[in-house]
Protein backbone atom coordinates (compact mmCIF):
# COMPACT_ATOMS: atom_id res chain seq x y z
CA UNK A 1 0.00 0.00 0.00
CA UNK A 2 1.39 3.39 -1.01
CA UNK A 3 1.78 6.00 1.71
CA UNK A 4 2.58 9.70 1.62
CA UNK A 5 5.77 10.62 3.48
CA UNK A 6 6.65 13.80 5.39
CA UNK A 7 7.46 16.62 2.94
CA UNK A 8 10.97 17.40 4.20
CA UNK A 9 13.35 19.81 2.48
CA UNK A 10 16.98 19.61 1.40
CA UNK A 11 18.12 20.38 4.96
CA UNK A 12 16.97 16.86 5.93
CA UNK A 13 20.22 15.60 4.36
CA UNK A 14 22.00 17.05 7.42
CA UNK A 15 19.39 16.34 10.12
CA UNK A 16 17.93 12.92 9.27
CA UNK A 17 17.95 10.24 11.99
CA UNK A 18 19.78 7.94 9.55
CA UNK A 19 22.44 9.39 7.24
CA UNK A 20 24.38 6.99 5.07
CA UNK A 21 27.11 8.70 3.03
CA UNK A 22 29.11 6.98 0.29
CA UNK A 23 31.72 8.44 -2.05
CA UNK A 24 33.80 7.27 -4.99
CA UNK A 25 35.98 8.91 -7.61
CA UNK A 26 35.29 8.12 -11.25
CA UNK A 27 36.93 9.26 -14.48
CA UNK A 28 33.90 10.95 -16.08
CA UNK A 29 33.71 14.75 -15.76
CA UNK A 30 31.10 16.31 -13.43
CA UNK A 31 29.01 17.67 -16.33
CA UNK A 32 28.56 14.18 -17.82
CA UNK A 33 27.71 12.66 -14.44
CA UNK A 34 25.20 15.43 -13.69
CA UNK A 35 23.57 14.90 -17.09
CA UNK A 36 23.19 11.16 -16.36
CA UNK A 37 21.67 11.86 -12.93
CA UNK A 38 19.36 14.76 -13.67
CA UNK A 39 18.66 14.85 -17.39
CA UNK A 40 18.74 11.18 -18.44
CA UNK A 41 16.44 9.82 -15.75
CA UNK A 42 15.33 6.77 -17.82
CA UNK A 43 19.01 5.85 -18.13
CA UNK A 44 19.20 5.05 -14.39
CA UNK A 45 17.80 1.57 -15.09
CA UNK A 46 20.85 0.90 -17.28
CA UNK A 47 23.50 1.70 -14.68
CA UNK A 48 21.91 1.33 -11.22
CA UNK A 49 21.06 -2.36 -11.01
CA UNK A 50 18.42 -1.95 -8.28
CA UNK A 51 16.40 0.39 -10.54
CA UNK A 52 14.00 -1.31 -12.95
CA UNK A 53 12.17 1.85 -14.08
CA UNK A 54 13.01 5.53 -13.84
CA UNK A 55 10.72 8.05 -15.46
CA UNK A 56 10.66 11.85 -15.28
CA UNK A 57 7.27 13.41 -14.52
CA UNK A 58 6.09 17.05 -14.81
CA UNK A 59 8.94 18.13 -17.10
CA UNK A 60 11.53 16.66 -14.74
CA UNK A 61 10.22 18.27 -11.53
CA UNK A 62 9.20 14.82 -10.28
CA UNK A 63 10.27 11.22 -10.87
CA UNK A 64 8.70 7.78 -10.76
CA UNK A 65 11.11 5.05 -9.65
CA UNK A 66 10.64 1.30 -9.35
CA UNK A 67 13.17 -1.01 -7.71
CA UNK A 68 13.77 -4.73 -7.87
CA UNK A 69 11.51 -6.46 -5.39
CA UNK A 70 8.58 -4.15 -6.09
CA UNK A 71 9.43 -1.02 -4.11
CA UNK A 72 8.01 2.10 -5.75
CA UNK A 73 8.78 5.78 -5.20
CA UNK A 74 7.15 9.00 -6.36
CA UNK A 75 9.76 11.71 -5.88
CA UNK A 76 10.12 15.49 -6.11
CA UNK A 77 13.37 17.04 -7.25
CA UNK A 78 14.58 19.39 -4.51
CA UNK A 79 17.76 20.67 -6.13
CA UNK A 80 19.34 20.38 -9.56
CA UNK A 81 22.37 22.66 -9.63
CA UNK A 82 24.52 21.68 -12.60
CA UNK A 83 27.09 20.19 -12.33
CA UNK A 84 27.28 20.07 -8.54
CA UNK A 85 24.15 18.76 -6.80
CA UNK A 86 21.14 16.66 -7.66
CA UNK A 87 18.73 15.89 -4.81
CA UNK A 88 15.22 14.53 -4.51
CA UNK A 89 12.67 13.66 -1.83
CA UNK A 90 10.42 10.63 -1.77
CA UNK A 91 6.81 11.79 -1.51
CA UNK A 92 4.95 8.47 -1.85
CA UNK A 93 6.20 4.90 -1.41
CA UNK A 94 5.08 1.39 -0.63
CA UNK A 95 8.21 0.77 1.53
CA UNK A 96 7.07 -0.08 5.08
CA UNK A 97 8.25 1.97 8.03
CA UNK A 98 9.65 4.86 5.99
CA UNK A 99 8.49 8.34 7.07
CA UNK A 100 10.90 10.63 5.18
CA UNK A 101 13.68 10.13 2.62
CA UNK A 102 15.97 12.51 0.76
CA UNK A 103 18.82 11.43 -1.48
CA UNK A 104 21.54 13.86 -2.48
CA UNK A 105 24.18 13.34 -5.17
CA UNK A 106 27.05 15.82 -4.75
CA UNK A 107 29.61 16.07 -7.55
CA UNK A 108 33.07 17.60 -7.12
CA UNK A 109 35.80 17.86 -9.74
CA UNK A 110 38.66 15.47 -8.95
CA UNK A 111 41.44 16.01 -11.49
CA UNK A 112 39.83 15.28 -14.84
CA UNK A 113 37.14 13.12 -13.19
CA UNK A 114 34.50 13.45 -10.49
CA UNK A 115 34.17 12.63 -6.82
CA UNK A 116 30.59 11.35 -6.51
CA UNK A 117 29.06 11.50 -3.03
CA UNK A 118 25.65 9.98 -2.36
CA UNK A 119 23.85 10.78 0.88
CA UNK A 120 20.87 8.61 1.78
CA UNK A 121 18.98 10.49 4.53
CA UNK A 122 16.01 8.69 6.06
CA UNK A 123 13.59 8.82 8.93
CA UNK A 124 11.18 6.11 9.95
CA UNK A 125 10.14 3.66 12.58
CA UNK A 126 12.80 2.30 14.95
CA UNK A 127 12.89 -1.11 13.16
CA UNK A 128 13.38 0.63 9.79
CA UNK A 129 16.18 2.82 11.14
CA UNK A 130 17.94 -0.28 12.51
CA UNK A 131 17.45 -2.14 9.23
CA UNK A 132 18.95 0.76 7.26
CA UNK A 133 22.00 0.89 9.52
CA UNK A 134 22.44 -2.86 9.08
CA UNK A 135 22.03 -2.46 5.31
CA UNK A 136 24.87 0.12 5.11
CA UNK A 137 27.36 -2.34 3.57
CA UNK A 138 24.85 -3.50 0.96
CA UNK A 139 23.86 0.04 0.03
CA UNK A 140 27.54 0.97 -0.20
CA UNK A 141 28.18 -1.94 -2.55
CA UNK A 142 25.15 -0.98 -4.67
CA UNK A 143 26.46 2.59 -4.87
CA UNK A 144 29.99 1.51 -5.86
CA UNK A 145 28.66 -0.87 -8.50
CA UNK A 146 26.27 1.77 -9.86
CA UNK A 147 28.82 4.58 -10.23
CA UNK A 148 31.38 2.17 -11.68
CA UNK A 149 28.83 1.05 -14.29
CA UNK A 150 27.86 4.67 -14.93
CA UNK A 151 31.52 5.60 -15.44
CA UNK A 152 31.94 2.78 -17.98
CA UNK A 153 28.80 3.86 -19.85
CA UNK A 154 29.93 7.48 -19.97
CA UNK A 155 33.40 6.47 -21.20
CA UNK A 156 31.82 4.41 -24.03
CA UNK A 157 29.94 7.44 -25.42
Amino acid sequence: MARRLRPVGIEFVETAPVRLVFAREISAPPEAVFHALAEDVPGWAGWFSAVTLARPVDDGARREIRLRGGTRFEESVLMATSPEVYAYRVDVTNAPGLRALVEEWRLTAAGTGTRVQWTFAAGGTPPLRLALRLARAGLGLAFRDAVTTLDRRLAAR
